[in-house]
């Protein structure tokens, strides 16, 4: 009796220590689901996407196009008198001021002829004293004089008068070809290649020249952009000067900025654009003549316009359409219509309002309804967050 007393107690004792074992293993505090990775278990359901929000905003409208950067005035400078080149006193590739001096040519033969024609007036001028002398004798004798010799000497006068001009008038072109044996720059801009040197006989008649000078402040560019767009420029230009933009070629780096100057006066037929001028002040020098750039016109500004990233923008076998985030951090596709699109940005007018949130990125593992989440930064890092926003 004692004996089977003390087995059925050792049996016992083992029974509640399996129990208890068993309820430590299965509701211990390290099975023990915590409210953390309750509160974490949405957030590995939910696919990580980014987001952005859709803005109101003054949306600029710009024409883009292809240009060429001309100098604003260009001149093939030449000489206007014959001779011998005695020194030239500009660099190739030198800023040059209006009215310096270019070259110099041999100005001696057209010196000659300005001393030549200062003494032929002086020698006329000896003659007209002379001859006014005379008449005055012949005024004085009265009835002694014939009215003819009267008549003759006035004669003298008038024609040695005139004969004095006719020397100013000498004078003023011997010292206008004495003055053009100096070539002085016409205008302020950029000297280009020389086309003579030091001892070279140049010639009026040549179409050579010597060096061509290109105005660079300000400076010009000319572009096209289709026809259907004039009315809209013309609209934008009666009201003041529209805003261009020269941008580098592939459109990453702007240039200068200037305004539109002018519309060309007919449409080129052939390829229905039309050509535009717009002037920049240049005054640091990036545009060169030349130089091909990538135009931006400003044609009008949008007001209050919706305005969402470019990235959140897809394309659909119906159309466009972009993903936005409701209240419940879930996908809802939205169709949308885009009317404008530039630096990264558009313009929708249909499908989204201020406010909302879009997806911009991981759009391709999203359906409608599909829960989303967005990177959260916190000591948790690498651990997605259910969107809040």
């Amino acid at each position: 009796m004692s004996t089977s007393r003390t087995i059925r107690w050792v049996l016992l004792i083992m029974a509640v220590a399996v129990a208890g074992y068993y309820g430590w293993q299965r509701f211990g505090p390290g099975h023990a689901p915590s409210t953390q990775t309750a509160q974490k278990a949405p957030a590995r359901n939910a696919v990580p996407v980014k987001t952005a929000a859709v803005e109101k905003a003054d949306f600029p409208v710009y024409l883009t196009g292809l240009g060429t950067v001309q100098g604003f005035n260009t001149v093939l400078v030449r000489t206007r008198v014959d001779g011998q080149i005695n020194s030239i006193a500009f660099r190739e590739g030198q800023f040059v001021k209006q009215g310096d001096t270019l070259v110099e040519i041999d100005p001696r033969p057209f010196g000659a002829a300005l001393d030549q024609a200062k003494a032929k007036k002086a020698q006329d001028q000896a003659n007209l004293a002379n001859a006014n002398l005379d008449l005055q004798r012949f005024t004085r004798l009265g009835e002694f004089a014939t009215r003819q010799q009267t008549d003759t000497q006035r004669s003298t006068v008038a024609q040695l008068t005139a004969q004095i001009a006719a020397d100013d008038a000498a004078i003023a072109n011997a010292q206008t070809q004495l003055d053009y044996a100096t070539v002085k720059a016409p205008f302020s801009g950029i000297a280009g290649l020389r086309q003579v040197d030091v001892g070279n006989i140049v010639n009026a008649s040549t179409q050579t020249g010597i060096v061509s000078i290109a105005q660079i402040e300000p400076i010009a560019v000319i572009f096209t952009a289709p026809e259907e767009q004039l009315p809209d420029i013309r609209a934008a230009l009666a009201t003041a000067p529209p805003k261009v933009i020269a941008m580098s070629t592939d459109g990453k780096r702007v240039l200068s900025t200037g305004v539109l100057a002018l519309i060309n006066n007919q449409v080129d037929t052939t390829s229905g654009t039309i050509r535009l001028k717009a002037v920049f002040d240049n005054k640091d020098h990036a545009l060169w003549p030349g130089q091909s750039v990538s135009t931006r016109l400003l044609v009008t500004t949008l007001k209050d316009a919706t305005v969402v990233p470019d990235d959140a923008v897809q394309h659909g076998s119906d159309g466009l359409y972009a993903y936005s985030v409701n209240s419940e951090n879930k996908a809802e596709l939205r169709k949308i219509k885009v009317t404008q699109s530039i630096d990264g940005r558009s313009v929708v007018d249909e499908g989204l309002a201020p406010g909302e949130q879009v997806i911009t990125a991981g759009q391709y593992k999203v359906q409608p309804g599909t829960l989303v989440s967005t990177p959260v930064a916190s000591s948790d890092a690498g651990s997605p967050k259910v969107s809040q926003e």
